[in-house]
């Protein structure tokens, strides 16, 4: 585990129902080591409890980078590995990130490479401004990025996937919306303007419609089309009980806006 454990590594902040996960680490380029990894897995976690909550946003301190990968500082410890223990501080942010019950949403607001990639990855959606560049550098310091291939290749195409693990070449924020990396482009200036309607619109909708859906989406992933199916016919029966499905039909024949109760 590393020696760094400065709380202050990530800034957490809830903003109108939704928690701000912000590396503050500008001067390190954003860097992970495992004191950023455990906090924010912790905050996710500890997001599970609040059901007012409407989103997560990841992002990274500065205008320069969102995260430029693990900390290969020497001090920094990322590839001190403890062998008796299972799993990986970067792997269980991971497993954090999809335990999650609300929309993750990423903030790119620079460069992400390396295991950034693997933070962007994560998400659910993602806005960028237009002077990212994304990339997965491994190779060139003799390492491969194992743990981001675990959920970045379920978003790319195979090819493309293969080339910037085997090239280490980075490509920019146009080539990453292309290639269904991102959900939007814009002007730096436009970044939190974006952000913001993007999480308004979210917000504007059932909040018990999202935390199932989500869950729904994660559980069927790697079902087969039968077993997807039969899975969904379940959850869509147990949904039209709750309030919010009730509440939603009730203020559409009545023409008004619906009050959600996120039950």
């Amino acid at each position: 585990m590393s020696n760094i454990s400065n709380p202050l590594h990530v800034l957490a902040e809830v903003r109108s129902q939704v928690l701000w996960l912000t590396i503050n680490r500008e001067s390190s380029r954003n860097a992970l080591n495992d004191a950023v990894l455990e906090t924010m897995a912790s905050h996710i976690r500890q997001s599970f409890q609040d059901r007012a909550l409407r989103a997560i946003v990841i992002t990274g301190a500065g205008n320069r980078v969102f995260c430029a990968g693990g900390d290969l500082k020497s001090d920094s410890a990322t590839f001190e590995f403890d062998y008796s223990k299972p799993s990986t501080s970067y792997a269980d942010l991971m497993r954090a990130a999809f335990d999650a019950q609300v929309p993750l949403i990423a903030r790119i607001n620079g460069h992400c490479l390396a295991g950034g990639m693997g933070l962007l990855a994560m998400c659910d959606m993602a806005v960028s401004t237009e002077q990212a560049k994304f990339g997965l550098p491994e190779v060139k310091i003799g390492m491969f990025p194992m743990q981001v291939a675990a959920t970045l290749r379920r978003i790319i195409p195979a090819r493309i996937f293969a080339e910037l693990c085997y090239t280490g070449a980075n490509i920019d924020a146009q080539q990453a919306l292309d290639i269904g990396l991102l959900n939007y482009v814009v002007a730096e200036a436009e970044l939190d303007s974006k952000l913001a309607s993007l999480l308004q619109t979210i917000a504007a909708n059932s909040p018990t419609a999202i935390r199932r859906g989500k869950y729904a989406l994660r559980a069927t992933q790697d079902m087969t089309i039968d077993q997807a199916l039969a899975y969904m016919e379940t959850q869509l029966g147990t949904l039209s009980l709750t309030k919010d499905a009730q509440e939603g039909i009730a203020s559409f024949n009545e023409k008004r806006s619906a009050q959600w109760s996120g039950r």
